[in-house]
């Protein structure tokens, strides 16, 4: 069984077969995915940074999420979540973007239950989001978030290649 960081280093090895570089949005997981893909050894020749746009407004200004989009269905969302993704693959340069927004908890927030989940991976070729309902405390909320954006990352690569 691998590790997340197992899955992080065959993502970014993966990368840099392809010449690729990635860069991270997240929300909920507030710079746990990055955290992730720099305890690899390396990871500087593919990971161009990551940007933690924890409130709704710096996922507008700073990762260019439609204000409209946001206001209509707040930052839960499956399509902000692709949007963040799409935003900070432009905004850092980089190839491949990987998003994560949602609840971590322990209260709802936006009507929404603790453990609602969407990531997103944006590469030059594809978009994939999936939405999630993850158990657990807040801790295992985003750990499990970021496990997941990881992996379906690695799933992106395979449509991709």
């Amino acid at each position: 069984m691998s590790t997340v960081r197992d899955v992080a280093a065959n993502l970014l090895a993966a990368l840099a077969r392809r010449g690729w570089t990635l860069a991270v949005a997240e929300s909920l997981t507030g710079g746990l995915v990055t955290a992730t893909l720099v305890e690899v050894p390396g990871a500087s020749a593919v990971l161009r940074g990551g940007v933690v746009a924890y409130a709704t407004d710096l996922k507008h200004t700073v990762l260019g999420v439609d204000a409209g989009l946001l206001a209509r269905r707040g930052a839960v969302d499956p399509d902000v979540a692709s949007a963040m993704a799409t935003g900070v693959r432009r905004r850092l340069g980089a190839d491949v973007g990987l998003a994560t927004t949602g609840v971590a908890g322990p209260q709802a927030q936006d009507g929404h239950a603790p453990g609602t989940v969407h990531v997103a991976v944006v590469t030059p070729a594809s978009v994939l989001v999936r939405s999630l309902e993850l158990p657990g405390d807040r801790a295992a909320v985003r750990a499990a978030a970021s496990a997941c954006v990881l992996a379906l990352a690695m799933d992106a690569l395979a449509v991709d290649a």
